[in-house]
């Protein structure tokens, strides 16, 4: 059994946390419940904009696409290209800060644009809070906090006798509204720990190198850094659309059959490009990196090449959101995602019912006091 000093040691922990860091894990978990499903939603909401009726034409190329966006929106700068090539007619996706625009695959001719869309905007409430920097290095030790806040919610539900072990395992519906409140804080908090602590966990491998370093220290293995590339100079000056074709095209034949390929442009860093194949458990991705200035290779990862603390790292985005089960581990991911959420609101709701029993006991208290002093 647990003793009592432990576990008064840890409701406080757990209380003080819960207050000062609760409307952050509220919108942190309500976001990450919202964003399981994003690949569903994206696909119901936007297949008029992503996808063109089948021709018999061959792709026009990144070249001619990007090219085409350049003479429309010159003083737009590209921060990704998401090409889907599963399915040819498919929309090619090029996004910039503000914006996603949306072009033919056959014709290179512009479809449609938009906004961030909200789920953009889900995303970055979720990694950032809409803060940036700042938001995200709130939102990481935010986690930190919430992932002590599971264990001591542990400790304090483990019951001091084992008779009642079964009042702490089920919700008394049949209770006063106080009761029910304290038995969805506390049993359902019980039930989604184990789940989020795993959501926790992935997540904090996001943000800490720490913990990729632990898990590569657990599993015995490191992390690779990819194979080097010895740079050759390129003899002819391209344009950039002509330097995003030639990489798309030279990996994509030497590494042929990815459903997606995705470039990752960021202003100060390498420039990556990510393809994606067919996978049932383990992600099976191809990473290369390149000097954003000249287009040359510097270094590359490949499935076939990683070890296990590889195969951690390219699983965890589906292991996070549950993915990595199919559509029983985004629920399971959803759900737990929902009673975190829950749990600022009941727990809030739990000190305030608790804040206002003292003050009457104080007052109570307080009142006798003065008839006693009358009464001498």
């Amino acid at each position: 059994m647990i003793s009592k000093q432990i576990k008064n040691t840890a409701r406080q922990i757990h209380l003080w946390i819960g207050l000062a860091t609760g409307l952050i894990v509220f919108i942190i978990s309500i976001t990450g419940c919202i964003y399981v499903f994003e690949e569903e939603i994206r696909s119901f909401s936007k297949e008029e904009k992503v996808v063109v009726p089948i021709q018999e034409k061959p792709f026009a190329g990144l070249e001619k696409i990007v090219s085409s966006f350049q003479k429309e929106f010159p003083k737009e700068k590209i921060t990704s290209i998401k090409i889907n090539q599963k399915n040819p007619n498919a929309a090619v996706e090029l996004s910039t800060k503000k914006k996603t625009y949306y072009f033919n695959p056959y014709d290179a001719t512009l479809i449609n644009s938009e906004k961030q869309d909200w789920l953009t905007i889900v995303r970055k409430l979720h990694t950032e809070l809409l803060l940036g920097e700042t938001g995200s290095f709130i939102q990481r030790w935010a986690v930190v906090l919430f992932a002590l806040m599971l264990i001591t919610g542990l400790i304090l539900w483990f019951p001091q006798q084992m008779r009642s072990l079964k009042q702490s395992l089920t919700i008394k519906w049949s209770g006063s509204i106080k009761r029910v409140n304290y038995d969805l804080h506390n049993v359902l908090g019980f039930y989604a720990s184990f789940f989020l602590i795993v959501i926790v966990f992935t997540g904090l491998f996001f943000a800490f190198k720490e913990v990729k370093n632990v898990t590569a220290f657990a599993t015995g293995t490191k992390l690779s850094e990819g194979r080097e590339v010895i740079a050759q100079p390129i003899l002819q000056k391209e344009s950039l659309a002509a330097r995003y074709d030639r990489i798309y095209k030279t990996e994509n034949q030497n590494y042929p059959g990815a459903n997606t390929v995705t470039f990752s442009i960021k202003k100060g860093k390498e420039l990556r490009l990510r393809m994606l194949y067919p996978y049932k458990w383990s992600r099976k991705q191809n990473t290369f990196y390149f000097d954003p200035k000249t287009g040359q290779k510097l270094r590359y990862k490949l499935y076939e090449d990683f070890n296990t603390a590889d195969t951690i790292e390219a699983s965890n985005y589906d292991i996070h959101t549950g993915r990595f089960f199919g559509l029983f581990g985004k629920i399971i991911a959803f759900l737990a995602s929902l009673i975190a959420a829950s749990l600022p609101i009941t727990g809030f709701i739990i000190w305030l019912k608790k804040k206002k029993k003292t003050k009457k006991q104080s007052s109570a208290k307080a009142v006798h006091k003065k008839l006693h002093k009358a009464v001498v």
